[in-house]
């Protein structure tokens, strides 16, 4: 029977640091074991799931709620992939996929739970599991669309000549993703996954708190707690979840995160080394390993092998006649098919309003989507005026990026929800206008994935590029109109893409503020939709984020694509 590891694995005596990284590595494997168990316990629909404010079971919460961070982020990963290759490399795609994800990620977590868990329950009968799966999925939505969004630009970006070097190479479509744009991606995607465990946090008492067939559904895990303790107005308990969203973010940070950073900063794209590199102690411990390291050895052997089988047949023809363009058929089939949907698209919303919900209240909505519109612009312009500064500081100066990281990693995770005691006091208390003082709820989550991008851009600068801005003398405005803003300029328009759409979707929660019997609105398409989810009205929940669509499509139409194409042609290295 062939051994499962390679004989040089098998054989490795294994050293110090190997006999020091095994518990930590057993510990992870039980805790794993353990909760993938409690999420497929069997379960009815009616069934009262035991939660406690009690202190002592928040380890449990956080160990539930970060299992369920991870799997909606690795199911994030290869959604992002699949996007980005599909966008990236047609033409016709790219027009279908770009505009659709950007009406994705501005629905509410609670639009995607209200549709989706009842077929995830049916799914999995008489398991835990169809009801965490809808709880994994709501998670996702919260966490994919800037992942795909950055990995989507940064394939657009790629330099020309490294472009020239993999033709000429002759790779394959699949080896040109792993060898040359996916490398090229990592720093970014990376900081944008961190991004993403963060928005996971911010929308978890959504995401765990469900309600199906007249049923709540309040599965075990820190965001569950949340809304446990913000109906029993504890702010002891409020206290306590925050202190272990802390322990558990900087456990990640720590054992997950920081040594992907240190790994993947030799993707840098420079020709000369670096003033300082990113750097983490569980990598230095597991590259000190003999036996860990002869795994990592032997599985990147196999890697090895796996792209060599996707390698093309190498001919001698001239490069111009082996490139390939589309048929213009195919592209004025495809414009007419994108046509013919929206045509549809259209009726379809046409029939809806006159049948359903009526002329007036499409009107009132649309005005109050105006509204949502100015606050949505006016605070993502009023964040890139702070955090655009501010990440291209800390993107230039690694040691302290390294710092800063996990405390933005939990500001970006602090949920609305943790706000509304202090912001419904300081509200009531003073008499001010909710109009304007409920805004700022909108960017506490979204305003960090412009910060998260930027320093993702401003960090990837190559090293040659920041000597020869030094060595020409580029000062005060010069170097930020010829040198700092279009090296940053890609990353920036992904960062305040997605911190509008996530702006959009935090109006849910932000403009329609309760604690325990005390409750706050301003008038917008977001408090629309979280009263009608309340009221149980489904017509004009779907009335509510129609209308976010047709504000997101305008706002994609009008300002994304022509950024994204600027970004394309002139602003990036």
């Amino acid at each position: 029977m062939k051994p499962f590891f390679p004989r040089p694995v098998l054989e490795a005596p294994g050293n110090r640091w190997d006999w020091a990284l095994l518990p930590l590595v057993l510990a992870t494997l039980v805790l794993l074991a353990f909760g993938v168990q409690q999420m497929a316990r069997p379960y009815v629909v009616g069934e009262a799931l035991p939660l406690s404010l009690s202190p002592a079971w928040l380890p449990y919460y956080l160990l539930r709620t970060t299992l369920r961070m991870f799997l909606a982020l690795g199911v994030s990963l290869v959604f992002s992939v699949g996007f980005a290759l599909l966008a990236a490399r047609s033409r016709f795609a790219g027009k279908l996929l770009v505009p659709l994800l950007d009406i994705l990620q501005s629905i509410p977590v609670l639009g995607f739970l209200s549709l989706t868990v009842s077929g995830f329950i049916a799914l999995f009968p008489g398991s835990l599991l169809g009801v965490e799966c809808a709880a994994i999925f709501a998670i996702f939505t919260s966490q994919a669309w800037n992942m795909a969004f950055s990995l989507y630009q940064s394939m657009r970006t790629v330099p020309e000549e490294l472009q020239e070097a993999s033709r000429m190479l002759q790779l394959s479509s699949w080896q040109r993703f792993m060898r040359l744009e996916l490398p090229f991606a990592m720093p970014s995607l990376l900081w944008n996954m961190m991004m993403s465990m963060s928005g996971g946090w911010f929308f978890v008492v959504a995401s765990e708190a469900i309600s199906v067939a007249n049923h709540d559904i309040k599965l075990p895990g820190i965001g569950s707690y949340i809304a446990l303790a913000i109906e029993a107005r504890d702010t002891a308990a409020v206290g306590w979840a925050i202190v272990a969203m802390l322990i558990g973010i900087l456990l990640y940070d720590q054992l997950f995160f920081r040594p992907l950073i240190a790994w993947a900063d030799k993707f840098r794209f420079e020709e000369s080394s670096s003033e300082s590199t990113a750097s983490s102690w569980l990598l230095d411990v597991m590259r000190r390993t003999q036996l860990m390291r002869r795994l990592l050895v032997q599985t990147q052997a196999l890697f090895d092998r796996a792209m060599a089988a996707t390698r093309r047949r190498f001919d001698a023809a001239p490069q111009v006649s082996r490139t390939r363009f589309a048929h213009p058929a195919w592209e004025r089939g495809g414009n007419a098919l994108v046509a013919l949907l929206i045509v549809a698209a259209c009726w379809r919303l046409f029939h809806f309003v006159h049948s359903e919900v009526g002329w007036g209240e499409a009107g009132r909505v649309m005005l109050l989507g105006a509204y949502t519109l100015v606050r949505v612009v006016v605070l993502t312009v009023l964040a890139a005026l702070v955090w655009v500064p501010v990440g291209i500081w800390i993107g230039l100066h690694p040691r302290v990026a390294a710092r800063v990281q996990p405390v933005v990693q939990f500001l970006a995770a602090f949920p609305a929800n943790l706000m509304f005691p202090l912001t419904v006091a300081l509200v009531v208390r003073w008499q001010l206008n909710p109009e304007i003082w409920l805004s700022p709820l909108m960017m506490l989550g979204s305003q960090w994935y412009l910060l998260f991008n930027v320093v993702a851009g401003a960090s990837s600068i190559p090293a040659e590029l920041r000597f020869a801005a030094g060595n020409l003398g580029l000062r005060a405005g010069l170097k930020w109109r010829r040198y700092l803003l279009p090296a940053v300029f890609p990353s920036f328009v992904t960062g305040a893409l997605t911190a509008s759409g996530g702006a959009w979707n935090a109006s849910i929660v932000a403009e329609y503020v309760s604690w325990g019997s005390t409750s706050l609105q301003a008038h917008g398409v977001g408090s629309y939709v979280a009263s009608m989810t309340a009221a149980g009205d489904f017509p004009r929940i779907a009335l509510g984020i129609g209308v976010m669509c047709v504000y997101v499509m305008a706002l994609n139409h009008f300002v994304w694509q022509r950024l994204y194409a600027l970004a394309q042609d002139r602003m990036h290295f």
